[in-house]
């Protein structure tokens, strides 16, 4: 009997409820760096070219710090990674408020933090439930633990707007820093390795990391999945540096940034859920394809009507319910491409590209602005990205769903 039969519903929901409160702390502070971006501007006097630039860094080591960390995971187990990983998120954060030059931003906000949310996020958390659980489980719970990063959207936004408004920008930075410490608890039920029994059974081959990696890094079907996550990559840190800037450009008040955030995250609950319910019931590339080709249709919709609080509000909640519920097919895809046993470090990878896209995301947005004053341009390559995201998902590998499956 493996370890996968011997687990318990009781143990299966603690280790998938707390992967899910790691992911909404180490998400809501990621995702709501963006309302810092003027308090940072006006303290700083650094521009916003210089601002984005930084967190542009952050979306790319945020990304490139996953596979790293989630190699290490593989192969030490995660608990000591997301103890790492808090450490570096509460430390990078806390110094933010104290640099006062763009290499410090750099440094603090752009290496520090995003590292240590790298160590806390998606391919570390979804991939240590996966290689513990049932298969029969895996997608409720990836689903399960996606919303747990877009609730802690919905509730961080407009509680760090809240104590910008009334304690100042320092210190809503000191409570985040603080708050991504209880991370550390929270990863007890990951604390252990995988028995090597369960190991064998997800890789029944043995074959090494290196060898994996170069049979995946050769699989179209791979190469498309990191396409079209480069895109969501982009649109999401595009939003989320740009989103109170678009919204203050139509003379609109800050609030309406952090309430767009929150419906962002609280929608996305929905979207994740049914993403990690449909992916068990349909094939995840014709998901994909429809989540990504539905964001073209909505900015087109939003660029259309005219710029009001209700506009910005319809618009969050809508695109909220697609933001990061492509999390769930896409690790879905990977672990049906190459199976369980190096789904952090594969799955990783795709965050990866997720991020370089990221980092195209914020950097353009803020070179838009200071060569523009608008984000025009920006929204017309969201648009154009989106499109061909569905597109490269069409082809991918992906078997057809046995008759039992789409029974239950």
């Amino acid at each position: 009997m493996d370890q996968h039969t011997q687990m318990t519903p009781r143990a299966a929901w603690m280790l998938t409820l707390a992967a899910a409160a790691i992911l909404m702390i180490t998400m809501g502070a990621r995702l709501t760096t963006g309302l810092f971006v003027s308090p940072i501007n006006t303290s700083t006097g650094l521009g916003i070219v210089s601002i984005s630039f930084a967190m542009a860094v952050g979306q790319f080591m945020w990304g490139a710090s996953q596979p790293i960390f989630g190699a290490i995971a593989d192969k030490h187990g995660p608990g000591k990674v997301i103890v790492a990983g808090a450490i570096l998120l509460a430390g990078g954060t806390a110094l933010t408020p104290f640099v006062d030059s763009q290499w410090g931003l750099i440094m603090a906000m752009g290496i520090l933090s995003a590292a240590g949310a790298g160590a806390g996020s998606f391919s570390i958390l979804i991939g240590a439930t996966a290689q513990r659980l049932p298969a029969e489980r895996r997608a409720f719970a990836s689903g399960f633990i996606n919303a747990g990063g877009s609730f802690g959207q919905f509730v961080f936004a407009p509680l760090m707007q809240a104590i910008i408004n009334t304690a100042g920008w320092v210190a809503a930075m000191l409570t985040m820093a603080a708050t991504t410490l209880l991370t550390i608890p929270l990863a007890w039920p990951l604390r252990r390795k995988r028995a090597p029994a369960v190991q064998a059974a997800a890789d029944p081959s043995h074959i090494g990391l290196k060898q994996q990696l170069k049979i995946a890094m050769r699989d179209p079907s791979y190469l498309l999945l990191h396409a079209g996550f480069f895109t969501c990559g982009f649109h999401i840190a595009f939003l989320v540096t740009h989103l109170p800037g678009e919204v203050a450009l139509c003379s609109l008040p800050a609030g309406v940034s952090a309430t767009a955030l929150a419906l962002i995250g609280l929608f996305n609950i929905a979207g994740s859920l049914t993403a990690g319910a449909l992916s068990s019931r349909m094939r995840m590339k014709y998901l994909l394809a429809g989540m990504y080709g539905s964001r073209a249709v909505l900015i087109v919709i939003y660029l259309l009507a005219p710029k009001t609080e209700w506009t910005f509000y319809v618009f969050a909640a809508a695109l909220g319910f697609t933001w990061l519920a492509t999390v769930p097919p896409t690790a879905g895809l990977v672990g049906k491409l190459f199976g369980m046993r190096y789904l952090a470090t594969l799955f990783g990878l795709t965050l990866l590209s997720h991020q370089i896209g990221g980092f195209f995301g914020a950097w353009l947005g803020g070179l838009a602005f200071a060569n523009f004053g608008n984000y025009e341009w920006m929204w017309y390559a969201d648009i154009a990205l989106a499109l061909a995201a569905a597109i490269a998902n069409l082809p991918i590998r992906e078997s057809a769903l046995a008759p039992r499956a789409v029974a239950a």
